[in-house]
């Protein structure tokens, strides 16, 4: 059975959700050098992610 990891569709996407919901509680909730660090990880969600997700294959 193949795994759903293998679709570029499903590791993209999945980061990017992530980091859209990341992105939300920081312009929301967070001000100030932290709103920054989180904006940071949110961009860190989305190009890393998705390779590990590819060697998780």
């Amino acid at each position: 059975m193949p795994s759903p990891f293998e679709s570029p569709a499903l590791r993209y996407g999945l980061s990017i959700i992530n980091a859209a919901i990341i992105a939300g509680i920081a312009f929301t909730l967070l001000e100030g050098t932290i709103r920054w660090v989180a904006l940071g990880i949110a961009v860190l969600e989305v190009v890393i992610t998705p390779q590990i997700l590819k060697q998780a294959v």
